[in-house]
């Protein structure tokens, strides 16, 4: 009895010996087991195309392909002069202690991006992206790097124009920005916090946005696809990958995206670009006066039926208007026959004019119709840029 059941002790030890071997090394073997565990049932879609050759439904895999080779990483630096103590700079201080205290220097960089607009290298961007850069380089989609020139700047568009010498160059296709459409769904194209090339899609949420205070002249496309710092002179493009704005602005307590950004339109930036590549900046009609919208309360006290024109506040001694005999008080209703709906739309019809050519305004005062011929002036470059809530410094409250 005794060795059977040692024949059986040791029968079974060479069963479960084997039994682990081959379900170690070859568990196919065994008729419990199926390659891979557990067989899942899967349904799969049956397509008639490779699944790359054409986008999904509801992609828009075309528009953002056909754009991004065409947007660049613009990254600048400067040098920018710091002391260790306020009293270094007092010229009095200074007097008295010599110069053995010199002020330091450090390099200060920032990024944003742009948009390749001709074969022949000029890349359109914002003003405040390289405004007062040492240094600008550009980096393409496809990893080619360059040092890029500036060939002008307009601050009261905070739009530029930047050169780099290089072939091969992926230019992006200008779209009609005045026939987009509130509800129109878009997609902006940057360099988001320096993450690399980043595609966001929203909607337009607005059109013809002014009086916001970020530039001069402001004629806005208002959208809510996520525009964050990095993505300033990048492009906003439509599901065509058609180019219809240039992204400079954001609205925001943090300096991340709330979902109300802004974008500069196509056709005023081909404008200014035409301008600047032709002569280097741009030239805008000027009279020589101080504008402001006509309040419902303005517009009772002087007994206008409307608020529709521009209010004269101020008048520049020996300017253009000065000498037409243009007054504060008046009210301007049409410049060249164009009718005047408030103090920004006066301000583009002005810009609009040639200087030296002569222009007939109407104004009413005393509640009297009067034309006004006067001689355009060309308006004066801007002393300095003031700060305005864009992606890349501060926010509005």
């Amino acid at each position: 009895m005794q060795k059977l059941w040692l024949i059986f002790a040791q029968t079974t030890t060479v069963v479960l010996a084997a039994l682990f071997v081959i379900s170690t090394l070859r568990p196919e073997l065994l008729p419990w087991k199926s390659p891979g565990g557990t067989l899942v049932t899967i349904k799969e879609a049956v397509s008639d195309r490779p699944s790359q050759a054409a986008p999904q439904p509801g992609s828009y895999s075309d528009a953002a392909q056909k754009a991004m080779p065409s947007v660049v990483n613009v990254f600048t630096t400067k040098e920018i002069k710091v002391s260790s103590h306020p009293l270094l700079d007092d010229p009095m201080f200074r007097r008295f202690f010599g110069d053995r205290f010199e002020s330091q220097s450090r390099r200060a960089s920032s990024l944003g991006s742009g948009v390749i607009v001709s074969p022949e290298g000029y890349i359109l961007t914002n003003h405040h992206v390289i405004d007062a850069a040492d240094e600008i380089e550009i980096a393409l989609a496809d990893g080619r790097k360059a040092k890029a020139r500036v060939i002008g700047s307009d601050p009261e568009t905070d739009l530029a124009v930047i050169r780099v010498d290089m072939e091969d160059l992926p230019t992006m296709t200008f779209g009609h920005s005045d026939n987009a459409r509130v509800g129109d769904i878009v997609l902006a194209i940057g360099n988001p916090f320096g993450v690399g090339q980043t595609v966001t899609m929203g909607i337009i949420s607005a059109l013809g946005r002014t009086h916001l205070g970020i530039n001069t002249f402001e004629d806005f496309i208002q959208t809510d696809a996520a525009i964050n710092p990095g993505n300033s002179g990048g492009a906003l493009v439509d599901t065509a990958g058609n180019l219809i704005g240039i992204n400079t602005a954001i609205v925001s307590r943090t300096g991340g995206s709330l979902g109300i950004g802004f974008a500069i339109t196509a056709s005023v930036a081909t404008q200014i670009m035409e301008q600047i590549v032709k002569t280097g900046s741009v030239t805008r009609g000027w009279i020589g006066v101080e504008v402001q919208d006509v309040t419902p309360e303005l517009a009772e006290s002087f007994k206008r039926p409307s608020t529709s024109g521009a209010l004269i506040a101020g008048v520049l001694k020996g300017g253009p208007a000065d000498q037409a005999g243009v007054k504060p008080g008046d009210i301007i209703v049409e410049v060249k026959g164009e009718p005047v709906i408030d103090s920004s739309g006066m301000l583009n019809l002005i810009a609009a004019l040639l200087p030296g050519e002569t222009a007939t305004i109407t104004v009413i005062r005393n509640q009297t119709e009067r034309s006004i011929k006067l001689k355009v002036g060309k308006r004066p470059m801007p002393l300095s840029q003031e700060q305005y809530f864009d992606p890349d410094a501060g926010a509005m409250e």
